[in-house]
């Protein structure tokens, strides 16, 4: 099959930029002073685990045509992502962030320029048809253009009954009209299968003060079919068709580097799916590869054999039975 009409698992779409994380360990940019560079922005970094858990996955977003973009072409190209709808413009600078390196929520800041200029046409019928998953995260949503590039392409992609997977990591550092933008997740909800907020991410949408149950009857109340709502500590709880199914604990780890550890939980939930697990299965799954992430310095290895992940998964599975009996 020629490579411009393989099938993808998974087509992610918004922010692509480059990610200058702190080598000091540090909760707050002021205390550090070296930078490394790393491909970043959620999306991009899903398509890239995808992909190293032995998935297909494409980018649709806007850099410029300079060092930094060639740089996160070449870091996409490196892990097998498809680039074939990438938009080098050059009329645009790529999107920098500088993020410190911590086991906490990492500190950050932004200097947004092409990321968000993607337009409603530069996401084609043919990339949307061609995947089984179109995920985006509130990040993108944040600014027009691509805002209704995001929402276009969630309508088109309900149309031709894709799943549809929503990170609602808003942040009002990023989006400070908070008003306008409950108004744009609620309309992005209405084409949404399954999202995965973070307690955290819960109070800033939603505010603070409500439990857990109640958040997650929210994020159904807006659309969402299925809700995994991550604790850290507290684990996980699953929710289907607006009832809680399942709460999968958190097992403890030494916590080496926690950046990008959303996104392998992420992406290890969509392949489970994708490969017609249970979602309580896809959050073992998921588990198991966030794990590995929170105990690795930096990225996980280029690739991941899924087949050794569940076989462990299978082993922890049987220890815990042997446990109870």
């Amino acid at each position: 099959m020629a490579p411009e009409t393989e099938p993808l698992d998974v087509l992610t779409i918004g922010e692509m930029v480059v990610d200058f994380i702190s080598v000091e360990k540090t909760d707050t940019l002021s205390n550090a002073s070296t930078f490394e560079r790393h491909l970043g922005g959620s999306p991009a970094n899903i398509a890239v685990y995808v992909s190293k858990l032995g998935g297909t996955s494409a980018v649709i977003a806007k850099t410029g045509i300079g060092a930094f973009g060639q740089f996160l072409k070449s870091e996409l190209q490196r892990h097998g992502v498809t680039t074939d709808y990438l938009m080098m413009d050059h009329r645009t600078h790529t999107t920098v962030i500088f993020v410190s390196s911590t086991a906490a929520t990492p500190d950050f800041e932004e200097f947004r320029s092409g990321d968000y200029l993607l337009r409603p046409e530069e996401i084609s019928d043919e990339a949307i048809s061609r995947t089984k998953m179109v995920h985006a995260s509130t990040f993108a949503l944040s600014l027009e253009p691509c805002r209704s590039a995001v929402l276009g392409a969630f309508r088109r992609a309900r149309e031709m009954g894709k799943i549809v997977s929503l990170d609602p990591n808003y942040s009002r550092r990023v989006w400070p009209d908070y008003k306008e933008a409950r108004g744009v997740i609620s309309e992005a909800y209405r084409y949404v299968d399954v999202t995965k907020p973070s307690a955290d991410d819960a109070r800033r949408v939603f505010g603070p003060g409500y439990e857990p149950e109640q958040y997650i009857e929210m994020f159904h109340d807006l659309g969402a079919e299925i809700v995994i709502f991550t604790m850290g500590d507290e684990g996980n709880l699953i929710s289907e068709n607006g009832r809680i199914t399942a709460h999968v604990p958190a097992r403890p780890v030494a916590v080496v580097d926690a950046t990008g550890a959303g996104d392998a939980f992420w992406a290890g939930f969509l392949m489970a799916t994708l490969e017609g697990n249970s979602a309580v299965h896809s959050v073992l799954f998921a588990r198991e590869i966030v794990e590995r992430k929170l105990t690795t310095k930096g990225p996980l290895p280029s690739e991941i054999d899924r087949e050794e992940v569940y076989a462990s998964l299978q082993e922890s599975q049987a220890g815990a039975k042997r446990q109870k009996g």
